[in-house]
């Protein structure tokens, strides 16, 4: 049927096989991004199957739930892990925009990526290096984290923490300062990260998952280095006329399905355990994708 107001909009209905947990979910049951009106069901990303048989992923009002109506669902391989899939749905999608629309990275060209062990961050550094990326750096703040960075193809990896962090991003290229960073933690972290830029680079900020926000930005400082400081959100860019995740989705599964992206998946809860997956996501007790199993 035609979703009310939006002619020609399908909706299908999908028994759900999993559902994926985003910080934007936790971000709205606290009521500090874009508050939900009650009564309320989180989640927006779900794998699952049509009711003629097709496996498909998408996005999904109310995910955490057995069944589901989608938009435009994609059909995606049997063989694709469910964890795997919904990692490139929010996560792939911004990691793919970060570089391609919002950086624009060009062959060559250096990329910090912070957080680099988190969702979009350990998609980041692969697909940095897939669009050609002269030196990828990602930070992490354990030895760990690091090691996972470095195993994604990461061509050095460092202690994200403020303290020190033009320094060690600076010595891991060579001395030399960097064409872009990519900065999801905010605060002091963003602060550090303007003071690595080579003239003409790139700071672009997605999230402040530090939960401190960076110092305002001093106009003189960019002007004087010749630098831009920018901001993504992967909600408002896909609600813009015209936009669609067609392309980019196509791409991020053909890529995972020869191997050449890895995307890292993490723990299964229950449905039924949706709210300690949460107090695990937003305490930074996962790695990689976690999903919700109806």
């Amino acid at each position: 049927m035609a979703e009310p107001g939006c002619a020609g909009v399908i909706l299908v209905e999908v028994e759900v096989e999993a559902a994926g947990l985003n910080f934007a979910d936790a971000e709205r049951l606290r009521g500090s991004y874009q508050p939900p009106k009650l009564p309320f069901v989180p989640g927006g990303e779900i794998v699952g199957r049509t009711a003629d048989g097709r496996r498909v992923l998408a996005f999904a009002n109310a995910a955490y739930a057995s069944k589901a109506v989608v938009k435009t669902p994609v059909e995606i391989p049997e063989d694709l892990p469910a964890g795997a899939a919904l990692a490139l749905l929010v996560q792939g999608l911004t990691a793919w925009h970060l570089l391609r629309t919002a950086a624009r990275l060009a062959p060559g060209e250096s990329v910090v990526i912070n957080a680099a062990a988190g969702g979009v961050g350990h998609l980041a550094v692969q697909l940095a290096k897939e669009f050609g990326a002269g030196r990828v750096i990602g930070t992490a703040s354990t030895a760990d984290k690091q090691n996972l960075v470095l195993n994604l193809g990461a061509d050095a990896a460092v202690n994200g923490a403020a303290d020190g962090y033009a320094e060690r991003v600076l010595a891991a290229n060579g001395g030399d300062p960097v064409n872009m960073v990519l900065d999801a933690v905010g605060g002091p972290v963003f602060d550090a990260a303007t003071r690595v830029l080579a003239p003409f680079g790139r700071l672009i900020t997605y999230g402040t998952s530090g939960g401190v926000d960076p110092s305002p930005v001093d106009p003189g400082l960019l002007s004087e280095h010749n630098i831009a400081v920018g901001g993504y959100w992967l909600g408002a860019h896909l609600r813009l006329p015209g936009s669609t995740a067609a392309e980019a989705l196509e791409e991020l599964i053909a890529l995972t399905a020869a191997g050449r992206l890895r995307p890292v998946t993490g723990a299964e809860y229950k449905l039924e355990e949706a709210g300690q997956a949460l107090a695990h996501l937003v305490a930074r007790r996962t790695v990689g994708k976690v999903i919700l199993r109806p």
